[in-house]
């Protein structure tokens, strides 16, 4: 099938000019400045709207199977192509994890019976997600496995993360962490400043921070690829940025939500503002900031973590942490950080597309160029649109960003040429 994208605006050189696309059997074929219609079956008028390559989300959390009430794969690839995500990374807080051979291929099965984008599935580190019993690392990765994460959950014992980073290295495969001490968060579900303000538990940066440094002396000794998930406070920037400037091959990523938002916006007892790691100071926020434009911190990811009403019902202290972001992210951060001047969009598509793909080596997503499949997004960048629960395509509506004016909102996206989101 041939397939033209016209009269769309995409991104040469940090500038927007107007280029039409060819499609042909799911591979971009040709971008210039006219295509012409013949002898294609179909055209798609992108209305002068930027056309992007898809966008690349190396963490999100769909709780199929085990937790379907959440969100399934299918609703949560849903939402992922409404937000022009076209590959994601699945993390494994599943039930049963894929944490063998055989659980793993089950979730992989489902992953592209069901997934409207393509989805790339994480193994744990260790058996069920938890304890010290690592798995069996070669036979993950022969079965398809991403990376290596035990997410939602900090490794502990500092041998586990050593062995389990000495076997990843043999492989060339990534260690993917949630960098927590429980020992160092005291039951705690805020930030200082909102806790106290609030009369909720505090759950201190250090729990993060230590942890991160533990891990990248580890990542140091044995050379593996380690990267840090969400990360939140300026203590941990700053421990990235000396790593990196010490040669050890550490990345991070960092969510919208941590960059959108600090502790000094939980006005009140609201649950939807309850995430892990939790929003930090002001401060905290802008050195994320400058951790992205320096290059400290690689990719924005969004950590979608959806949940019931219920589970997101009465206060911060018993609800469930998780934020959505996926139908969010990427009008969020257009609308309060490209129009406002502070990153550029060629900025934003580098950290949300092309360098997610680059660090996990996934050659065939992040870059809209011939050759490559033809994995689009439309946005639209100069309408403004509000937010809508209504128009959530997760099962998840458990983010503050609801009722925001946004520009940036998806027009149409495409997975191998084929439309599996429009407007």
């Amino acid at each position: 099938m041939k397939r033209v994208i016209a009269n769309g605006r995409i991104l040469e050189n940090g500038q927007l000019i107007n280029r039409d696309i060819l499609i042909e059997d799911g591979v971009v074929k040709k971008i210039a400045s006219t295509i012409g219609s013949d002898s294609v079956d179909d055209v798609i008028d992108a209305q002068n709207n930027f056309v992007s390559s898809g966008l690349v989300d190396v963490h999100v959390h769909y709780r199929q199977p085990g937790q379907k009430q959440k969100e399934t794969i299918k609703t949560g690839s849903m939402a992922a192509a409404h937000g022009g995500f076209t590959t994601v990374g699945a993390m494994p807080n599943l039930t049963p994890a894929p944490d063998s051979p055989e659980n793993l291929n089950n979730v992989i099965k489902l992953n592209q019976k069901d997934g409207v984008v393509h989805i790339k599935q994480y193994a744990t580190i260790t058996t069920n997600r938890g304890g010290d019993e690592l798995v069996d690392f070669p036979a993950l990765k022969k079965a398809g496995a991403f990376a290596f994460s035990n997410d939602g959950n900090g490794i502990q014992k500092s041998s586990t993360m050593y062995e389990s980073m000495q076997q990843a290295a043999k492989l060339d495969m990534a260690i993917v962490e949630h960098v927590q001490d429980d020992a160092l968060t005291y039951g705690g579900v805020l930030n200082g400043g909102a806790a106290k303000r609030l009369g909720l538990k505090e759950m201190p940066w250090v729990s993060e921070t230590a942890q991160a440094a533990r891990d990248i002396i580890l990542a140091e000794a044995t050379g593996v690829h380690y990267h840090i998930c969400h990360a939140s406070s300026k203590h941990t920037v700053n421990i990235i940025r000396a790593a990196k400037k010490a040669g050890i091959h550490v990345t991070a990523e960092v969510t919208p939500h941590h960059l959108l938002l600090s502790d000094e916006d939980i006005k009140t007892d609201d649950p939807y503002y309850k995430m892990n790691p939790p929003l930090r100071g002001e401060d905290d926020r802008q050195a994320l900031i400058q951790g992205l434009l320096d290059g400290t911190i690689d990719m924005i990811a969004t950590d979608h973590a959806p949940h019931t009403k219920e589970d997101k019902a009465g206060s911060i202290a018993t609800a469930s942490f998780g934020i959505t972001g996926s139908e969010t992210a990427f009008n969020m951060l257009y609308t309060k950080f490209v129009k406002t001047g502070i990153f550029t969009l060629a900025q934003l598509i580098n950290w949300m597309a092309e360098k997610p793909a680059s660090v996990f080596k996934l050659t065939d997503a992040g870059r809209l160029e011939v050759g490559q499949p033809a994995d689009i997004a439309i946005f639209d960048l100069d309408d403004p649109h509000k937010l809508e629960a209504s128009e959530y395509l997760s099962k998840g509506i458990n983010t503050p960003f609801t009722g925001e004016t946004v520009y940036g909102q998806t027009v149409m996206t495409l997975v191998d040429g084929k439309v599996v989101y429009k407007k």
